[in-house]
């Protein structure tokens, strides 16, 4: 198999506390769009939930801090979470990638972020998330779809609202919105250049010249992006990525 060697490694989503903690959040919203429009989904809706939450593939629990004192949070990954670039938790239940270590029908609400295109076996995950929660409950999940090749080699997969319409379908209700649109797309492609261009590496001087030229043009269509995702504008058919 040829594996992958990630040149621009993901970093992990760390929010702290406090005014400098949600600042350094914002800033980094205003320039990765995979985590805004993530968090343009979710900031709405954590903070009206209440009872027993599962975040599967939780990493460093970076949402957490949105949700209210009603609930009870459960946080599980897969013990090899530093290959994820993670520092990891003692709270943290291990798991296999695959089989949720609690009985049926325990959660009231689950939280999957950006982990189905980690899994190798998606479709009984998605299963098991289905078997934990509560009849009534909510699944709430977003995964990517325009991205890079993230976490080499642990990225199996890129979902269309057609394949994910299809594991869905033991639910008895769901509904799919696109993260993003074309625009969004390629502001985050331009974001990508722009940073492996100014990557200390051979070619520093040619690099750096393409650099000026880019930087321009990635940040006015930065601009464009959230302007689009503000109004709803923009093809959906070339989205970052989905959210159900």
């Amino acid at each position: 198999m040829n594996v992958v060697i990630e040149q621009i490694k993901p970093i992990p989503v760390r929010i702290t506390s406090g005014f400098v903690g949600q600042i350094g959040f914002l800033a980094r919203r205003m320039v990765d769009l995979q985590l805004q429009t993530i968090w343009h989904f979710l900031g709405p809706i954590l903070p009206e939930l209440e009872g027993n939450l599962l975040d599967v593939g939780c990493g460093e629990m970076p949402f957490r801090f949105a949700l209210s004192d009603k609930v009870k949070y459960t946080g599980i990954d897969v013990a090899a979470a530093d290959a994820f670039g993670m520092i990891g938790s003692g709270s943290i239940h291990v798991f296999d990638g695959r089989h949720i270590p609690f009985p049926d029908d325990h959660f009231h609400h689950i939280l999957c972020t950006e982990v189905l295109e980690h899994a190798e076996d998606p479709e009984t995950l998605m299963m098991e998330m289905y078997r934990v929660l509560k009849p009534g409950g909510s699944l709430i999940l977003t995964v990517p779809f325009s991205a890079r090749v993230h976490h080499a080699p642990y990225d199996f997969h890129r979902f269309t609202t057609y394949r994910l319409a299809k594991m869905l379908a033991p639910f008895s209700s769901f509904k799919i919105a696109e993260r993003g649109n074309d625009v969004a797309a390629i502001a985050n492609k331009l974001v990508v250049l722009c940073i492996g261009l100014l990557r200390p590496q051979w070619g520093l001087i040619w690099r750096a010249f393409l650099a000026v030229l880019c930087l321009p043009i990635a940040a006015g269509f930065l601009i464009a992006a959230h302007v689009n995702i503000k109004f709803g504008k923009g093809s959906k058919d070339d989205p970052l990525g989905y959210a159900v």
